[in-house]
């Protein structure tokens, strides 16, 4: 099956409608996070190539800028770490001289250590990269790192960062009871993010299925206590709100509702069957378990949708 590289647009917490760019294999990243909604990480490396054909991400691009009523952020994120592309660079330059539509990317950060990936972000009009550790230790355990990759470098690199990129920078922090919310982990944090200096800090916690079913919420309490230490940059990420769905969306969540009725399916399986990307069959996914609708049924280590 032809790979589609293009998703949405989609309701995101943060970019309102959302266009999602994919240009990688799934899940090829350098890290493998306890939280990751997507699941565990088939391919760990700190290998940057050229993936697919640039000509047909664009055009899948194009496409959906023609179509779609309205896109409020071209994102790259998907299946990996997106910086792990060779040619990240040449399309957001690319992008550019079609639409004015801005262009954001979001990173783990993990490869800004290297002068080329910075260079290949500079067109970008935000990057959101994400920092849940100030230790090793706490790196290993939330993260799951690449052997090579080593906290203190990353820290580093998002410093150089700050200093060469002129487009927003939003700090992505990704909280996980009892392993990086301790009273001196976020003292560590706070004094990482001063040093770094992003415009805004934003907090998160696990709000979709995790890799890993030890990887538990914070409350909304915790965070509140934790933004408040961090200072007044910081933001807890909000669901979205910013308008209804459109048509064409509620269309296509009522027909992944229709499949999830008829018989118990996998995201995969709704993929695969109305050639959607895996990453915006689980937006509606989450949107139906929110309205209620739909229930997870773990077996055989995949999840499982069911009507409630």
């Amino acid at each position: 099956m032809n790979k589609s590289h293009v998703y949405g647009p989609v309701p995101s917490r943060r970019l309102g409608l959302s266009l999602g760019v994919d240009i990688l294999p799934f899940k090829v990243c350098t890290l493998d996070c306890v939280y990751c909604q997507l699941g565990p990480t088939n391919q760990k490396t700190t290998e940057i190539k050229d993936y697919f054909s640039e000509e047909k991400i664009l055009s899948q691009i194009k496409k959906r800028i023609e179509t779609a009523q309205h896109i409020d952020f071209i994102t790259f994120s998907g299946s990996g770490e997106p910086t792990l592309n060779s040619r990240l660079g040449p399309l957001i330059e690319k992008i550019k001289t079609f639409t004015d539509i801005p262009v954001a990317v979001l990173t783990n950060s993990t490869l800004l250590t290297q002068k080329k990936v910075r260079d290949s972000l500079k067109q970008a009009d935000l990057v959101v990269p994400s920092l849940d550790a100030a230790t090793q230790e706490v790196f290993e355990t939330i993260n799951r790192p690449h052997p090579l990759i080593r906290i203190h470098d990353v820290i580093e690199g998002l410093k150089k960062f700050r200093k060469e990129f002129h487009g927003q920078i939003w700090l992505e922090i990704i909280l996980v009871k009892g392993v990086n919310d301790s009273d001196s982990h976020i003292k560590a944090l706070k004094k990482v993010i001063q040093e770094i200096k992003p415009d805004k800090v934003q907090l998160n916690t696990v709000i979709r299925p995790p890799s890993e079913k030890s990887a538990l919420a914070l409350n909304q309490k915790e965070m509140e206590r934790i933004k408040r230490h961090l200072g007044n940059n910081c933001e807890i990420v909000a669901d979205f709100k910013k308008r209804g769905l459109t048509s064409e969306e509620e269309n296509l969540k009522d027909l992944i509702f229709d499949m999830i009725c008829r018989r118990p399916v996998t995201a995969e399986d709704i993929s695969n069957s109305l050639g959607r990307h895996r990453n915006e069959v689980i937006k509606y996914i989450d949107l139906l378990k929110k309205e209620d609708k739909i229930k997870s049924v773990p077996y055989e280590n995949k999840d499982y949708y069911e009507p409630k």
